[in-house]
């Protein structure tokens, strides 16, 4: 269930909106204010940067926007890639408005966690917390919703947060609090967005968005007449090609 076999970009887009948005959120963040360095985007930034001692002062939104903010190219990539592999089942499983709702809670959650046990002078961004959140929900499912996940989907959840806390704690310029608040949240709300759910089904999406199909594949006698300039390849990948341009660059943008 977390592997994806998805043909295209647009395709994935259509299936999984959800994750899709919040993905490209991220990503056209993180080129106006880390890449091009847009004075709007140093605006964007400092408007929506976790700052405890603002915080505390009555600035409550700083709870919630640092979820959409990124420090650099490798974190707003590792983000978004463990968004992109791990929310679609669930944002399948639960429905858009449940998925959106536990994504931003828990985000929230681990920004209150880090204004809890952090100093007042803390800054932090980053959409770590909610992506814990979401193994939250995951190890829910594993440990009282078995019939939900597949054995092999259940280990490597399992594996890859318990990887994931290691690294955490052993790695330098991490909020572990937002990643220990992001989960507890997500263990905790669990029940609720699990309520009378189905287990994921790779073609419950397809048969959902294209029901004339029914599994069927579809032939169009003029697919040969039809011109095309760009290559089919490049047309279906086109934000994966993107996102790896811009991580290119971003990467020799440090040297």
């Amino acid at each position: 269930m977390f592997i994806r076999n998805e043909r295209s970009i647009k395709e994935f887009i259509k299936l999984y909106p959800i994750v899709s948005t919040i993905v490209i959120i991220n990503l056209v963040l993180w080129l106006i204010i880390n890449f091009l360095r847009l004075p709007i985007g140093m605006e964007i930034r400092n408007f929506g940067i976790g700052y405890n001692l603002l915080v505390a002062m009555g600035e409550y939104w700083r709870l919630a926007t640092p979820i959409f903010l990124h420090s650099d190219t490798a974190h707003v990539l590792f983000n978004s890639f463990a968004l992109v592999i791990f929310g679609p089942a669930l944002e399948q499983m639960v429905g858009k408005t449940r998925f959106i709702l536990a994504y931003l809670v828990t985000g929230i959650i681990g920004n209150i966690a880090t204004y809890l046990f952090e100093p007042l002078q803390y800054f932090h961004l980053g959409a770590s917390g909610a992506i814990y959140g979401l193994f939250g929900i995951y190890i829910f499912m594993v440990l009282f919703r078995k019939h939900l996940l597949d054995y092999g989907s259940s280990q490597m959840v399992v594996t890859i947060f318990i990887v994931g806390v290691l690294m955490s704690f052993a790695g330098g310029n991490i909020n572990i609090i937002a990643h220990l608040g992001g989960f507890a949240g997500g263990f905790m709300i669990a029940p609720l967005v699990l309520r009378s759910i189905r287990p994921f089904s790779p073609w419950r999406s397809y048969q959902h968005h294209y029901p004339e199909n029914d599994g069927d594949v579809s032939f169009d006698p003029n697919r040969w007449n039809k011109k095309r300039i760009i290559p089919a390849s490049i047309r279906k990948n086109w934000l994966w090609i993107i996102i790896g341009l811009l991580a290119i660059i971003g990467l020799f943008s440090r040297f």
